[in-house]
């Protein structure tokens, strides 16, 4: 049984938290969550929030191990942009795009 969490409008660009995404697919919980601690990115302390929400909606709601969850998947979409402007020479403008993403986890028990 796959168990979801989702944070939405988290406020770094897909593009940069797919990345710290792609780390931890597949991998056991407690193995993402040791790959994420030592990751310098700021993106990675919301993943690794996400996963800890997932794996304690598997064990309060489903009463599964904590020891035997694994990421199956973990999807980043996009979120809201909010559109900013600069100001820039000659009275013209320059847009300015802030990017948010949307993070979705499941885990599931593994397979013996």
């Amino acid at each position: 049984m796959k168990v979801k969490a989702v944070a939405k409008d988290i406020g770094y660009s897909p593009r940069k938290v797919r990345l710290v995404a792609n780390m931890i697919r597949g991998k056991k919980v407690d193995r993402a969550l040791d790959i994420l601690r030592f990751m310098t990115t700021p993106a990675a302390t919301a993943v690794a929030k996400t996963v800890r929400s997932a794996a304690a909606n598997a064990e309060n709601n489903f009463q599964m191990l904590p020891a035997e969850l694994r990421v199956t998947e973990i999807m980043v979409d996009q979120g809201r942009t909010l559109k900013r402007h600069r100001p820039q020479s000659r009275g013209r403008i320059d847009p300015i795009l802030r990017r948010s993403a949307h993070i979705t986890v499941f885990v599931a028990e593994e397979e013996k």
